[in-house]
């Protein structure tokens, strides 16, 4: 497998996933859960996450909502 030098929320990370789905589960979040993700600052919708492929250099976000009023 290829590593990979990443972004993941502003901090530098090396990775072996192959698509953004993998980079998700590897770094342990919940599919489930409501949050939204973004690839060098384009949203990804969900239903591509599992074949949007990752690149060296790649800014991944991951948003999560905030709760409160």
């Amino acid at each position: 497998m290829t590593t990979l030098m990443i972004s993941l929320n502003g901090k530098p990370l090396h990775t072996e996933a192959p698509t953004l789905q993998a980079l998700l589960l590897a770094q342990g979040y919940a599919l489930g859960n409501a949050f939204a993700c973004a690839v060098n600052s384009s949203f990804v919708p969900r239903a591509r996450w599992p074949e949007q492929p990752l690149h060296a250099g790649d800014r991944i976000d991951v948003i999560t909502p905030i709760a409160g009023g």
